[in-house]
């Protein structure tokens, strides 16, 4: 049962001076320890289970794509990132004073956003073809750059938020768009819509369903959703809180 607020007031000698000491609702920290270690962990499983999923065009049917190894590099200097801009503090989720099971609980959650953080890139990167090399080429040089700018959190934040926009559209949009329906022959394609066949031939482009594209929209939402809950320490503050006046 969550206890309620008690607070004392101490008035020094000379009457100038209070000191107010509250104690703190457990109900807040339980919730915050939901939102960390059941919550976060959920929503980066989902993220890492829908990223790969794909339907087929024209049956809708599921097809799950493994993430190449690009992803994984890409995924482990967006990490490096995280901790240079401040987003995730390292001494605030790993340290000898914490007991062995928080620091345990702190590294799964870290690394079920790092499985999330390798789906994204599977999800918004092209499967093959020369899209496949000049997305992941912007994505490297884009996250290499990063990694030697001054960033905020706030900063951070946005300017993924735009690249991962950006990469999304180009991809279930743009791309999506050029791609020949796989339902038609290869002869009446080339008389109705010669221009998406080609593009389809010489880019070498997978023809999806278009509920691929929505899977993936919600899926990017979920993942800067994490992001933006994830805390940049987990060290707890003390339950009295002490406020001079």
């Amino acid at each position: 049962m969550p206890e309620e607020n008690n607070s004392e007031i101490l008035i020094s000698e000379n009457g100038d001076l209070a000191t107010v000491i509250e104690q703190a609702p457990l109900k807040p920290a339980l919730q915050k320890y939901y939102l960390r270690y059941l919550f976060l962990p959920f929503l980066f499983l989902t993220v890492t289970l829908l990223s790969g999923l794909r339907l087929s065009d024209p049956d809708s049917a599921f097809i799950f794509h493994r993430p190449s190894l690009l992803c994984l590099i890409l995924a482990a200097i967006l990490s490096l990132l995280f901790f240079r801009a401040g987003l995730i503090d390292f001494q605030g989720w790993f340290s000898e004073h914490f007991p062995i099971n928080k620091n345990i609980a702190n590294g799964s959650v870290l690394i079920t956003a790092f499985a999330a953080a390798t789906q994204v890139f599977n999800s918004l990167i092209p499967e093959k073809g020369l899209p496949f090399w000049i997305v992941s080429f912007c994505f490297i040089w884009t996250l290499w750059n990063y990694l030697f700018t001054e960033f905020n959190t706030i900063k951070l934040m946005r300017s993924l938020a735009g690249l991962f926009g950006l990469a999304f559209a180009a991809k279930y949009i743009l791309l999506a768009n050029l791609t020949a329906p796989a339902n038609e022959s290869w002869l009446r394609s080339m008389i109705e819509d010669p221009a998406k066949n080609a593009f389809t031939y010489f880019l070498d482009l997978p023809s999806y369903s278009a509920g691929t594209g929505f899977i993936q929209f919600f899926v990017l939402i979920f993942f800067l959703l994490g992001l933006y809950l994830l805390p940049n320490s987990t060290v707890e503050k003390p339950l009295n809180e002490v406020r001079e006046r």
